[in-house]
């Protein structure tokens, strides 16, 4: 992997060495109640990465209000509560989710920002009904098949200190768009928005979703690792939620092993590879930190963005 210049890269060892006494205030219940579907993680992982990541970020957070205090003060103006906006971009089946939540929880424990909230772009999706009507199913979690202008009015209200924004709710089981049923955020101290496409450009917006975070962060991995991944998750779920005949994916709960995995080989190919190459991988090195995964689920490097 070629990273530009701008990052420093740190082992593990080198990494873990940072999180300078940070206490681990999660149990291990916790994590297992955090982690995502087929994900890996420890509470050693959490120590030795997730720990000194929680301490970077209270420092940023400290700085951001710091600064907005000098600002305000140059410009006369009582200072206003704006949330502090991590982005968390990666492939699909790379452990967004997880990474996303235990921050979310280390993070919370900190005296000075203990409201954390997170919210996924998958709410922003169009609904199927909308994309069937304009022909993107098959293009579900590309950039087109996002209501981009919805995604960012939302963080426009979050960044301009709005004490109460609705953020629309995505199921999994039924593969679309909740209707009439939103996600209230109000006015958190840190605002976690995990997707896919948070770190994506389009040249014809004249404002970008990225534009509003004061960190961003990448989950990496060889795209050999992550189809495993991906195939061992549609194995598991064939055997959990796609059994509920609410299910988008209830037609695949009978296929054979041999269906399943000609059927999950079949999406991962069509779907989310070209996915990955198109439009998320190219937008890694615009994360502030670039978290390295190996073939079991360890993060292996992290990348730092120095400038």
């Amino acid at each position: 992997m070629n990273i530009l210049q701008s990052h420093t890269a740190l082992n593990r060892e080198e990494w873990a060495k940072l999180r300078n006494k940070t206490p681990l205030l999660l149990s291990k219940n916790e994590l297992e109640n955090v982690k995502g579907t087929n994900d890996i993680i420890s509470l050693q992982e959490v120590e030795e990465i997730y720990l000194p990541l929680s301490r970077l970020i209270n420092l940023k957070v400290e700085a951001s209000r710091q600064w907005k205090g000098v600002t305000c003060s140059f410009l006369d103006e009582k200072p206003k509560k704006v949330p502090f906006v991590i982005g968390v971009a990666g492939s699909v089946a790379v452990g967004k989710s997880t990474t996303a939540r235990v921050l979310r929880t280390l993070l919370s424990r900190w005296e000075s920002h203990k409201k954390v909230d997170l919210v996924t772009t998958d709410g922003f999706l169009y609904s199927t009904d909308t994309l069937e009507k304009k022909g993107l199913m098959s293009r579900k979690g590309f950039p087109e098949s996002y209501d981009t202008q919805k995604l960012i009015d939302f963080m426009v209200r979050v960044k301009s200190g709005v004490d109460k924004v609705e953020a629309p709710v995505y199921s999994h089981l039924t593969y679309d768009i909740v209707p009439d049923k939103a996600e209230i955020i109000r006015n958190p101290d840190i605002l976690i928005v995990e997707g896919i496409n948070v770190l994506q450009v389009k040249n014809s917006n004249p404002l970008f979703v990225s534009d509003f975070f004061d960190f961003s962060i990448y989950l990496d991995a060889e795209e050999s690792d992550i189809k495993q991944w991906y195939i061992e998750r549609f194995f598991l779920l064939q055997k959990t939620a796609f059994e509920d005949k609410q299910s988008y994916f209830h037609r695949y709960k009978d296929f054979s092993p041999k269906e399943a995995m000609e059927k999950a080989t079949e999406i991962w190919a069509d779907i989310n590879a070209k996915n990955l190459k198109e439009n998320i991988l190219p937008t890694m090195r615009r994360a502030d930190l670039i978290l390295r995964k190996n073939h079991d689920h360890e993060i292996e490097k992290v990348y730092l963005k120095k400038f």
